[in-house]
């Protein structure tokens, strides 16, 4: 099949394995295979650590604990050791196995990448109801508009307590981020976070509840009833005013985000959910370039892992572009130690 702009990653990703790929650049011989685990030193980086690389069999997936900082599918293997896309990355799977993956029967040969999110949760896809799809309409709310600026903050706010604390983050985060309990108004009973737009202006407080809800009636985070997050990427206004040299993290919530820019890791940004919005994606090509490196990085769950190769091609049109795969269940950005962000920022 010719090289095209259109590429079915899972497709490819279910055709090939990391086995196979090591095969191929002949890094077999020089790891070490016990049952489901490949170990070794990293190929990416040429390191000296032979246990700083290592392959989930089972699972398709790599990591490297050192330099590189980073993992994920085969695809990201070979775009991180061709230095190039992963589109490109997919194509060069495509012609390196003689892959025989074909486009959908509509597909109208336009550059796009393939996007999966109709397999999120594991369901059978709702987007494609019985009626044409030319009425289906345009959903304005997530390509156009805005939200207002609040034109007032929340005053008499609590930012010594304990849920905060909990959290690990410092008394400095807490006041960068304006965080703190509220006692009154539409968000009492909880600690709120500022939202701010690209302007830096304050458009919504998101409250979370202190800990567990205590019933099922109860949100874990409330929004503001006219307020659209999928308009806003969590911290950006912060991000453009740090030096454009490192890469963009994408994340998806609020304290994974404050934490990793605790722990130094200054451009980073939160969804503030496991899928991107097109005026998110929109936000993130206006302030990235052909050059850029984005790193996008869900958590380990089943959202997580179905929404970032939907997202990684996405952005991939515009950034080079890696996905960074947790080595434990469940993991989140929040929960990496001060040890594996350094390693992480080492791998930047």
């Amino acid at each position: 099949m010719s090289k095209s702009n259109y590429v079915d990653f899972k497709a490819v990703k279910r055709e090939v394995s990391m086995v196979q790929i090591l095969e191929h650049y002949g890094l077999m011989g020089r790891l070490q295979q016990n049952g489901d685990r490949i170990t070794g030193a990293c190929p990416i980086h040429e390191g000296n650590n032979k246990t700083a690389f290592r392959v989930s069999i089972s699972k398709n997936c790599w990591n490297c604990f050192s330099q590189c900082g980073c993992g994920g599918n085969v695809l990201d293997f070979v775009a991180k050791k061709e230095n190039v896309s992963l589109l490109k990355a997919a194509n060069l799977l495509i012609e390196w196995f003689d892959l025989k993956i074909e486009a959908p029967e509509n597909d109208d040969s336009s550059p796009k990448v393939k996007s999966e999110s109709r397999i999120r949760d594991n369901k059978p896809a709702k987007r494609e109801p019985s009626k044409p799809s030319a009425t289906k309409p345009a959903e304005p709310e997530e390509t156009k508009g805005e939200n207002k600026p609040l034109g007032f903050e929340l005053k008499d706010l609590e930012p010594n307590h304990q849920y905060l604390i909990e959290r690990g983050l410092s008394p400095e985060t807490i006041q960068t981020f304006g965080l703190g309990f509220c006692q009154k108004g539409l968000q009492a009973g909880r600690v709120v976070i500022p939202i701010h737009n690209i302007r830096a202006e304050i458009v919504a407080y998101a409250g979370r509840w202190p800990g567990t809800p205590p019933d099922d009636a109860t949100e874990r985070y409330k929004l503001p009833p006219k307020f659209k997050k999928t308009f806003e990427l969590f911290n950006l206004h912060r991000v453009i005013k740090e030096p454009s040299d490192g890469p963009l993290i994408l994340v998806e919530g609020f304290f994974d985000c404050m934490k990793l820019w605790q722990q130094g890791v200054k451009r980073v940004v939160a969804l503030m959910g496991s899928s991107l919005s097109p005026m998110q994606e929109e936000l993130i090509r206006m302030h990235t370039n052909s050059r850029s490196q984005i790193i996008v990085m869900l958590d380990e769950d089943t959202a997580g892992q179905n929404a970032r190769e939907e997202i990684a091609g996405r952005l991939a049109k515009f950034a080079f572009v890696k996905v960074h795969v947790f080595d434990q269940p469940e993991m989140q950005p929040e929960h990496l130690t001060p040890q594996q962000v350094l390693e992480l920022k080492g791998g930047i």
